[in-house]
């Protein structure tokens, strides 16, 4: 439920509210987020999808690795998008039974409104129906807000690859989720 204040600056009724640009851009943002539909990744969004990249990652894919991934047999990658816009991607190859996830990025005014976690469920559920029985993924170590939401969705610490992101020679956790087929995400 919105309070009067926010409800004023949303019906537009109060032009001077005490809300910073921030939190207004904020509230837009979860407009803007309410009704979003995670779809396949199509051609027409990978250049968004580059932008979103580039903006989230310090090694980043080029449109043309986007590009090469669409249709592609054993690789899932999906966007979070409303009215054409697009606000996030995740993606992970099938390796036999499987799930590596390899990309997870949302625009960064969008961050914090659960998309990741969206996103995630809904690749790791369509690798369950190809027959994934796990997954896994890397993660910089000190990438703490990945970290958590991979903990929360089951994934564990199994390792780690030193030195593994070439850009800062950061190292890598290894998280894996196992048994995949007995998995429910949270809430449901």
């Amino acid at each position: 439920m919105f309070s009067k204040r926010v409800w004023s600056f949303w019906k537009g009724a109060d032009k001077n509210c005490s809300l910073t640009p921030k939190s207004k851009r904020r509230i837009l943002a979860a407009k803007a987020t309410t009704n979003i539909r995670i779809s396949p990744m199509e051609e027409r969004h990978t250049e968004r999808v580059a932008d979103i990249e580039k903006a989230s990652q310090t090694s980043p894919w080029s449109v043309k690795s986007f590009q090469n991934e669409v249709g592609k047999e054993n690789s899932i990658f999906v966007v979070a998008e409303n009215k054409g816009q697009v606000f996030g991607y995740a993606g992970l190859w099938m390796v036999m039974d499987e799930a590596h996830i390899i990309n997870v990025a949302i625009d960064p005014e969008h961050r914090r409104e659960k998309l990741g976690e969206r996103l995630i469920v809904h690749i790791l559920k369509e690798a369950l129906e190809q027959g994934a029985t796990c997954a896994t993924l890397e993660v910089r170590v000190g990438n703490e807000a990945a970290i958590g939401l991979y903990s929360k969705l089951g994934f564990t610490e199994c390792g780690r690859r030193k030195k593994y992101y070439p850009d800062n020679k950061e190292d890598a956790l290894v998280m894996w989720l196992y048994h995949l087929n007995e998995w429910t995400p949270p809430g449901e």
